[in-house]
């Protein structure tokens, strides 16, 4: 029979364990986080959306169309078989200075740079899925001022939390976000040649496809599900 005072202890020692544990699990998590695309590989028959992926930058041409001619188009055609993940980084790179700060390097220079991490910011703040798509088409047809191009289109589309925005883009999280999308832009294998690169489910596949006719590409990678036969059909 075990002692009364080893009871006690053991009792107690097993509250504080479990205490402990209560507390690593509700710690909270950072959000900077992307999606590993190597891992969203469905398997046939999954139900699971497409992951399109878009790595892109706020003053590219090339961006601007895909994102406001196909991109969005296509979400608002096809939203329930897909999931869109951005990433404006583009063909950017990342230093940092002697007090370990990021600094970022934009082909399009630093209004670029302040672009892309609106784009970021807001891509983060915005829960709702189609308005976060229609705030960035909206910004990314006329960024050369940044800032004003997020406050106008926030407002277009009566986002709330705005001041969450620029509170982002103010502290060191713009710049973490930016240089999380470096890494995973970075990480692209192939590594991008071209800007924007779009990635379905983690593969580039046949870009030149994707880049004309987003929605076919999107109902060829949703395979025979009968919901994605549904949307399919009617285009």
């Amino acid at each position: 029979m075990i002692p009364t005072r080893k009871r006690i202890l053991i009792l107690l020692f097993l509250i504080a364990t479990l205490g402990l544990l209560l507390r690593i699990l509700s710690y909270p998590r950072t959000q900077l986080v992307l999606k590993e695309e190597a891992n969203y590989r469905k398997a046939p028959g999954d139900p699971l959306p497409v992951l399109v992926t878009v790595f892109y930058e706020a003053l590219c041409p090339d961006s601007t169309y895909f994102i406001t001619k196909q991109l969005l188009t296509t979400y608002k055609a096809a939203a329930p078989i897909m999931e869109v993940q951005l990433v404006p980084y583009g063909k950017a790179h990342t230093t940092t200075d002697n007090e370990g700060k990021f600094i970022f390097d934009c082909q399009h220079g630093l209004t670029e740079c302040q672009a892309n991490m609106y784009h970021a910011c807001a891509a983060e703040v915005i829960d709702d899925a189609l308005t976060r798509l229609e705030v960035v088409t909206c910004m990314i047809r006329d960024n050369r001022n940044p800032k004003d191009a997020m406050q106008k289109c926030t407002k277009q589309y009566n986002v709330e939390n705005v001041d969450l925005i620029q509170k982002c883009f103010d502290s060191s999280h713009g710049s973490e976000l930016m240089k999380l999308n470096g890494d995973a832009t970075h990480a692209l294998r192939p590594p991008v040649t071209f800007i924007p690169t779009i990635t379905l489910d983690g593969s580039q596949g046949n870009q030149a496809s994707i880049l004309k006719d987003l929605f076919t590409e999107i109902c060829k990678s949703a395979g025979g599900a009968a919901q994605a036969e549904s949307i399919c059909k009617n285009r």
